[in-house]
């Protein structure tokens, strides 16, 4: 197994090449930016069947567990003279970027082995996903009974006791 470094997959420390992740060496761990993060760094771990996301936000520490069949696909963006592959989800916050180049075969070819081994579409450069809806926020326990009242049995209100006015009392004796 290859000896990886904690700033860009593969790539010695101080190396002036740009991040590119090898599709068939994973699992792979890495860092990449973050801006909402703590240090503005976040730790990644990139199995093929899922993606674990460590960060701290405001010093509490958390781990993001996401499916790969979650994510959109693999998309190309340009930055500035080179190209980009990142892997997107409909959360911009849980995308993950997987390499940058600015040889156009070179990232051709690694886009299309990205999305094979991730079994996810290849999205063009100019499709840009909108960041998800928030969803609507019900309230479950609103509708349900309150705690004491579930104890309690319920009356029955259909057949009442049968009470007999004006008569004497009836005793059986044996």
């Amino acid at each position: 197994m290859r000896r990886q470094t904690a700033t860009s997959g593969f790539n010695p420390a101080g190396s002036s090449r740009a991040l590119r992740l090898d599709p068939l060496s994973l699992p792979v761990s890495f860092d990449a930016h973050d801006a909402r993060a703590d240090g503005g760094v976040r730790k990644i771990e990139l199995h093929r069947e899922r993606v674990i996301l460590h960060r701290a936000v405001r010093g509490m520490r958390m781990a993001i567990n996401v499916h790969v069949r979650d994510f959109l696909g693999v998309a190309l963006r340009g930055i500035d003279d080179a190209q980009m592959l990142v892997l997107v989800h409909r959360d911009p916050s849980l995308s993950i970027p997987l390499g940058a180049s600015s040889d156009r075969e070179e990232i051709a070819a690694a886009w299309q082995m990205w999305s094979e081994i991730f079994a996810l579409p290849q999205l063009p450069e100019d499709k840009r996903c909108e960041p998800a809806t928030r969803r609507r926020r019900h309230n479950a326990i609103r509708a349900r009974r309150p705690k004491f009242l579930v104890r309690r049995r319920g009356g029955d209100l259909l057949n009442p006791a049968n009470i007999h006015q004006g008569e004497r009392e009836i005793i059986a004796r044996n």
